[in-house]
């Protein structure tokens, strides 16, 4: 291989572990990588940033306008509201899950499909008396499996046609296409589930039940009438900087201050709300002013509309990832308190402060209102929902919403337009009827998985342009002894053990060239290695890092790695099995 090859081929072997196991963001890991490429005379600039001009790219950013818009206008609440109701029993809770979440995901991307389920699915699943737990891994897979349905169904699917297209137009698939294969994938996929979740799941606590008694994480005392502490700041009473207790909120006057500053004001019968241990009433009980609360409802019982109490669910890219609650200033930087953290089901005890936070941990927030819409789109969170004081979604505009996703559907599955032509229009309408406000949009563009996308393709020219995808291409085929259909099963297996490594878009936009150079080898028709791709790219069964649904579900539902193993196993066996078995009847070497 010639110098260029050699170097292409170390950076990318260097980026799948950077991405699995460091901190970093994977859009950074690649941009790194492609500047490294670009300055080393690898690629030219005008392949670094090809990446930026694909079509598959902007059909990705104006699918997430048209998500934007039925999330704005309460259209997947609406269809919650009718589909989920009263089931007997917790195989038929199954069936009003899963049908309904796959079908969705086959139109919509599955990460907001999933965080509105999430918080509905708790609740849902107290009022019919089904274990949590047993509901929301399958409510994850399900909604996998239904991306698998359309070409519209992931991102991974868009990026992988538009480099198909971008390479030859005349391979250009229909909007259903994948649907022969997609379609028996999600029907055996969900019965395995229907069948067997309920037995393949042990019993957990999930982060619901971990916080059900604000008594075991909070302690709560009054500002004597008459005390010091009357007319004094909160600094000025030594409430600040407690060793082991965090001042969250007061109570006054039937109503509550929220996230206290420094400045605030104690008043006489102020009822004080402290996170922490029952150890630390013992530094409470030492301060002259304060007295034991008087018996009654805890106050974080009551609904105040100066704050909410949320659930957030800590993404593997948060900035406060392995460092101490108090150390990183979490209030300061997010106008929130926290309560409480679960990890694996259970609440973490100990001093709260001193508590380094971990990828899945779900954190009890006591915020303002403000702070669900300022950081729902944040990268640091993977989920917020309210545990109390939610605002009812407006459904006025769903239907509109719903149409014109319709019409998006009707015009590209017809050949009227172009994907890309038909997510434009619908993002436009969707922006012009007021479904969606262009702010809305910007925070609903998810600008990691866009950058991802866009800077893999750098890395697949360099691969391409350098020979190293040819080479690579003739070791498996030397491997595959020319045979191609052991060529696509191993096609499939590489992807789908990169997807539960790193972002399934870099996967499958790093590995395109090497697929297509092997069929351009054998002599063969590239479709059905690409359709595999698409399927094996979708296959993240084992790992909750491996899809972003799957770390969402993880700590609100208890769940620990095992679990995935349990259940998503043999999921990944069987879904493999029925798509290696279909693709090569409908696309033929």
């Amino acid at each position: 291989m010639p110098l260029d090859a050699w170097l292409s081929l170390a950076i990318v072997i260097a980026v799948f572990p950077l991405m699995a196991f460091s901190r970093v963001g994977p859009d950074i890991v690649l941009l790194g990588a492609v500047i490294l490429l670009l300055i080393l005379g690898v690629i030219e600039p005008a392949q670094a940033l090809a990446g930026f001009s694909s079509t598959g790219l902007f059909t990705v950013a104006f699918m997430y306008v048209l998500v934007t818009s039925i999330r704005e206008t309460g259209g997947i609440d609406l269809i919650i509201r009718h589909v989920l109701g009263r089931p007997r029993s917790e195989g038929r809770a199954l069936l009003r899950l899963l049908l309904p979440v796959a079908s969705l995901s086959a139109l919509l991307n599955n990460t907001p499909v999933v965080a509105t389920f999430i918080p509905a699915v708790l609740s849902w699943s107290r009022r019919v008396g089904v274990p949590a737990h047993r509901l929301l891994m399958p409510l994850s897979f399900a909604s996998i499996l239904g991306g698998t349905i359309t070409l519209f169904g992931t991102s991974t699917n868009l990026v992988v046609h538009g480099l198909l297209v971008d390479r030859d137009p005349s391979l250009a698939m229909g909007l259903f296409d994948i649907a022969w294969v997609g379609v028996p994938v999600a029907l055996v996929g969900l019965l395995y589930l229907r069948l067997l979740a309920p037995r393949l799941l042990p019993a957990r606590r999930g982060a619901a039940s971990a916080f059900d008694n604000p008594r075991e994480f909070t302690i709560e005392m009054e500002v004597a009438p008459e005390g010091p502490l009357v007319d004094r700041t909160v600094e000025e009473a030594g409430l600040r900087h407690l060793q082991a207790l965090f001042l969250v909120e007061i109570e006054r006057d039937g109503n509550v201050v929220s996230v206290v500053g420094p400045g605030e004001r104690l008043k006489g019968g102020d009822r004080l709300v402290f996170a922490g241990t029952s150890e630390g009433a013992v530094e409470l009980q030492q301060i002259r002013g304060l007295v034991p609360t008087r018996q009654g409802a805890s106050s974080l019982e009551k609904d105040f509309k100066e704050r909410r109490l949320v659930e957030a669910v800590v993404s593997g890219q948060c900035q406060f990832i392995g460092r101490r609650i108090r150390d990183g200033h979490f209030r300061t930087l997010y106008g929130a308190a926290v309560l409480a953290v679960c990890r694996g089901g259970e609440r973490v005890a100990g001093n709260l402060g001193q508590i380094r936070l971990q990828p899945a941990d779900v954190l009890l927030l006591e915020a303002r209102p403000p702070f669900i819409e300022r950081h729902r789109q944040s990268r640091d969170f993977l989920l917020i929902s309210t545990v109390n004081g939610a605002a009812r979604p407006v459904h006025e505009k769903a239907w509109l919403a719903w149409a014109i996703l319709a019409g998006v559907v009707a015009l590209a599955s017809l050949g009227v337009m172009s994907m890309m032509k038909a997510a434009m229009l619908g993002a436009l309408l969707a922006l012009a009827t007021g479904c969606c406000s262009v702010g809305a949009a910007r925070r609903g563009l998810d600008t990691q998985v866009l950058l991802t996308i866009a800077a893999s393709f750098g890395l697949g020219a360099a691969l391409e342009s350098s020979g190293a995808a040819a080479t690579l291409a003739g070791l498996a085929l030397s491997l595959a002894d020319g045979n191609p259909w052991l060529l696509l099963v191993g096609s499939y297996l590489l992807v789908a053990l990169l997807t539960e490594l790193v972002t399934n878009n870099a996967a499958v936009v790093i590995t395109f060239p090497v697929v297509m150079a092997g069929a351009e080898s054998l002599g063969v028709s590239p479709m059905p290695f690409v359709v595999a791709v698409m399927f094996a790219a979708s296959a993240s069964f084992l790992t909750p890092i491996g899809y972003q649904t799957n770390l969402m579900v993880h700590g609100p539902g208890g769940y620990r790695l095992g679990d995935f193993l349990r259940l998503g196993g043999p999921l990944n066996l069987l879904i493999a099995l029925v798509a290696l078995t279909l693709i090569p009847l409908f696309w033929p070497f």
